[in-house]
């Protein structure tokens, strides 16, 4: 089944020329099924490349999915249109008293700032606060997973002396977990921030399962079974070209940048790159899907639902 994505989103043109399958509304109305409604928090400056990213995996699942843009109600995007931003997003504040069955936080790119010094702290918080009543299942991506992690259970995070950059190794340490499904047992993951959270700082009575750890990254994939959370701190749903483009940009600027690991080949960066993790990206959401789909309530007034066994 196809993803509905709001008509006329720029995605939509460059998801039908890939092959993803998507829906119109007229079309959606006349299919007798429940849509999965899906809530995107979307805090990244490039607004349009975020919604074709996960827009493009949430395509890849087997059921039919309305796609909510939402942004935050205290703090105006300076780097996409404010004609882009009324025609396809909705502020927090207007849709708070709606349910959804599923939450997808992004990362922003204001990670060496204190948590309470982002503009747009309260609301965030007042937001995780919200997804525990009105949303089933949250995923929350590279920032907004250190900072639900954060909010929910005082983790730190640490700046690094240098920015972790790359396509590193991950192990997968609970195969058995439903959202890593299919899984072989070492994958590769695009890794981008210059901040990290520490496997010591986890507090051992809250629950978290560790599912990817790097070596050399450190954590990457968490699952918050009390709080309906998954914290993924990387960026499996990158386009083959998106690390590259970040390395170009910071060297036309003069900013100092060390080649991303692992991703051109023999480290050349005029030569393109080959994408080795976009499956597992695929599969990664696809089982986060089945999962909520498992979890949540037929009818979605009745959101949250207690989580069934796994």
């Amino acid at each position: 089944m196809p993803i509905k994505v709001p008509d006329n989103l720029p995605a939509q043109s460059v998801l039908e020329n890939e092959g993803v399958l998507l829906i119109t509304e007229g079309a959606a109305m006349r299919q007798d099924v429940r849509p999965l409604e899906i809530a995107l928090l979307n805090l990244m400056p490039e607004k349009i490349k975020t919604e074709t990213q996960i827009s493009r995996l949430l395509g890849a699942t087997p059921l039919q999915i309305e796609l909510t843009l939402m942004t935050t109600s205290s703090y105006a995007p300076k780097n996409t249109s404010a004609e882009h931003m009324l025609a396809f997003y909705q502020p927090w504040e207007e849709v708070r008293d709606r349910k959804f069955d599923g939450l997808i936080v992004t990362g922003a790119p204001i990670e060496t700032l204190p948590f309470e010094d982002v503009v747009y702290w309260r609301e965030l918080t007042q937001i995780f606060d919200w997804s525990q009543s009105h949303v089933q299942e949250t995923y929350n991506i590279c920032w907004g997973a250190q900072a639900a992690l954060h909010h929910f259970h005082g983790v730190p995070k640490y700046e690094l002396p240098q920015k972790m950059f790359g396509v590193f190794p991950h192990t997968v340490l609970a195969g058995q977990d439903g959202l890593l499904r299919g899984f072989s047992d070492e994958i590769a993951v695009p890794v981008s921030r210059h901040t990290e959270v520490r496997r010591e700082d986890l507090p051992s009575q809250a629950g978290l399962t560790v599912l990817l750890e790097s070596d050399e990254a450190g954590l990457c994939l968490l699952r918050d079974d009390a709080r309906r959370q998954t914290y993924m701190f990387n960026h499996l749903e990158y386009d083959t070209g998106t690390l590259a483009d970040e390395y170009h940009r910071d060297v036309t600027s003069g900013a100092e940048i060390q080649i991303p690991a692992y991703y051109f080949p023999d480290d050349d960066p005029t030569r393109a790159p080959l994408n080795r993790w976009r499956a597992h990206g695929s599969l990664l959401v696809v089982n986060w899907i089945n999962d909520l789909y498992q979890s949540t309530s037929f009818e979605i007034a009745n959101i949250p639902e207690q989580r069934r066994a796994r």
